[in-house]
């Protein structure tokens, strides 16, 4: 099978899709055939070694968390998975291939009116906003910022908050406005003065603060007056440090639970997913040059089954030389 291999930390051009052997399903053990697998930035930090003393990779590296696809074998005592189930999980760095090999348990079973790029595509991000709007301590009536609110996890937290009845002030760039306050977000530019457009914003003050982008937002909320413990941030791990505030993300909510309300909540409209490009695996250094360029709305994904597939906005193409709006 192909599958997405590195054999050093370095740049993109480090990712080779190479030939090794279809994994076979132990006991407990699930192989399934992968339709989709979304891409994250962890991943990308992982694959440079910006992550080696908490995250260090052991040579040849497969790549990948998110997937979704159909069983193809189950191993013995699995009961509950059958081939040609539906199925959204979780893997080891290794879900950027045609198959991958999992736990039984870190399967959940895909709604059939959710696509695969969109179920592919939420394994991380959804728990890990699921975990920072639990972090801050969100309850109805609070007002909350979001950074990067339309990127892979802004985009989730901000929706999240939306449905438990929180006010949602995003930070992102002035091109995606638009699409902010068409989930309800209050957007704010990014950038130097910042802190002051969002007082302008939430004359009431800021009761919490998710970051989800790192360079200085943590600060920046301690400026607005909001709680260490009603801060977290999911990138800026040094901030945590020196402040006190909360890091919590996908490690604490990454549950079958979890999942599988995140994809109620996808397949009843409550949420949606952007989906910015999705590529095929034999294209996934093009795919992580997009994702590296910090210009997502939403999320990139490696499709099994795809040549090329148009972006979320109309007249974007996966790839192309044409960058798509900034997340941040």
């Amino acid at each position: 099978m192909k599958a997405v291999r590195f054999e050093q930390y370095g740049d993109v051009d480090e990712l080779k899709v190479e030939q090794i052997a279809k994994p076979e399903a132990g006991p407990g053990q699930v192989v399934v055939a992968v339709k989709a697998a979304g891409l994250n930035p962890g991943e990308a930090a992982i694959r440079a070694g910006l992550l080696h003393d908490v995250f260090p990779a052991a040579f040849p590296s497969g790549q990948g968390t998110d997937f979704a696809g159909i069983v193809d074998e189950v191993g013995a005592g699995v009961d509950e998975w059958s081939a040609g189930d539906e199925v959204v999980g979780w893997a080891t760095r290794s879900s950027h291939a045609e198959f991958v090999v999992v736990p039984r348990d870190q399967l959940v079973a895909k709604p059939e009116n959710v696509v695969w790029e969109v179920a592919g595509s939420i394994s991380v991000t959804g728990p890990t906003a699921y975990a920072a709007l639990r972090a801050v301590q969100a309850t109805e009536g609070d007002t909350i910022v979001v950074s990067a609110a339309a990127g892979g996890v802004g985009v989730m937290a901000s929706q999240l908050a939306i449905l438990g009845g929180l006010t949602v002030i995003g930070t992102a760039s002035e091109r995606n406005h638009d699409f902010l306050r068409s989930l309800g977000v209050i957007p704010v530019e990014y950038g130097e003065g910042v802190v002051d457009r969002i007082r302008e914003a939430a004359p009431q003050g800021v009761d919490a603060y998710i970051d989800c982008y790192g360079h200085g937002n943590v600060e920046y909320a301690l400026e607005l007056g909001v709680a260490p413990q009603r801060i977290d941030t999911i990138i800026d791990f040094a901030a945590v440090e020196r402040h006190g505030v909360k890091g919590e993300g996908s490690a604490q909510a990454t549950t079958p639970a979890v999942l599988a309300e995140l994809l109620g909540l996808i397949a009843e409209a409550k949420i949606v997913v952007p989906i910015d490009g999705v590529f095929p695996l034999d294209r996934v250094t093009d795919a992580y040059r997009d994702l590296e360029d910090g210009h997502a709305r939403g999320k990139y994904v490696l499709g099994m089954d795809v040549v090329e597939y148009p972006g979320e906005r109309e007249g974007d193409r996966a790839g192309s030389d044409e960058r798509s709006d900034q997340a941040t």
